[in-house]
């Protein structure tokens, strides 16, 4: 396993241990506070740990070296454990709002007080929590990991819109109870709408969508470092996992000989491959210079 893939491996292991915790406090504390807000706030904190688990089986996947069958790695598995979490998310979303709309008929007592509390340190906690793992998911380039990390400001989110909704049917009293489902029902719409946000990149990745032009720029620019190297003609990226795979058309002096030709792509790739780590194969192709 690489470097970045331990790295990755360790962050989902702190999104699956930090999510357990957070289920079994906002359970307990939504049905001893009475606060329904809370249930389904411990509803998607228990998705989240499935889908931590994918991630992290996702990422160890992807960590397997190319083989025959696989001849550019098992990169792209982690999109596809995205598109899955992405499912726990819809499913979540859609059972936390069936609720919401079936306790707002049902009359009940407001939450307690002390519900507030307990949902101020949990937003202050997945907060914390999404800035760390979407660090680290730009820092190698993991897409599945970048899912992670929304799936703790969708947390917070609905933990915002739950102290919300608590705070209404406390502090405003008989009349308001259902504010506290209100905030359930509405914290399920912004569920849905981060999984757009995070399906759309992994789909992105999957159909090789052009996304890449700073790279590509960057690659250029670094390619005529390489003496012998005159210009560059086209550029294609593609994306698997934390690596970018690269087809490089590289213009040299059209009267050198072709094992010279050959010799100064290789350079051209190991050149890229010492400046830029994160890439995967680099394919040159060599084209003549014709002035």
């Amino acid at each position: 396993m690489t470097n970045a893939h331990q790295k990755a491996a360790k962050t989902a292991w702190f999104s699956i241990i930090g999510n357990t915790l957070l289920a079994l406090i906002k359970y307990f504390s939504g049905v001893f506070g009475n606060s329904y807000a809370l249930i389904a706030d411990a509803i998607e904190s228990t998705s989240d740990i499935f889908s931590s688990f994918l991630v992290l089986f996702g990422i160890k996947y992807a960590s397997r070296p190319a083989d025959d069958n696989h001849p550019y790695g098992h990169g792209r598995v982690e999109p596809l454990m995205t598109f899955l979490v992405v499912g726990f998310l819809i499913v979540s979303a859609t059972i936390i709002a069936y609720e919401s709309i079936l306790n707002i008929k049902t009359p009940h007592d407001p939450p307690e007080v002390w519900t507030l509390i307990v949902l101020g340190i949990i937003i202050l906690w997945k907060e914390i929590s999404y800035r760390i793992v979407i660090k680290k998911s730009k820092e190698i380039n993991s897409s599945s990991l970048k899912a992670d990390a929304w799936h703790h400001r969708s947390d917070a989110i609905t933990s915002v819109a739950a102290f919300i909704g608590i705070s209404i049917a406390v502090f405003f009293g008989k009349g308001y109870e259902a504010a506290d489902d209100w905030a359930a029902l509405l914290a399920s719409g912004f569920i849905l709408f981060n999984c757009y946000k995070i399906f759309r990149p992994a789909l992105s990745e999957i159909m090789d969508e052009h996304l890449y032009d700073d790279l590509i720029h960057e690659i250029r620019r670094i390619a005529l470092e390489v003496d012998g190297i005159l210009d560059t003609e086209k550029c294609f990226i593609r994306k698997a996992g934390m690596n970018y795979h690269v087809e490089l058309h590289a213009i040299v002096n059209g009267k050198i000989s072709v094992k010279d030709g050959h010799w100064l792509a290789h350079k051209l790739e190991d050149h890229l491959r010492l400046k830029l780590p994160e890439l995967g194969h680099v394919l040159v192709h060599v084209e003549p210079d014709v002035y």
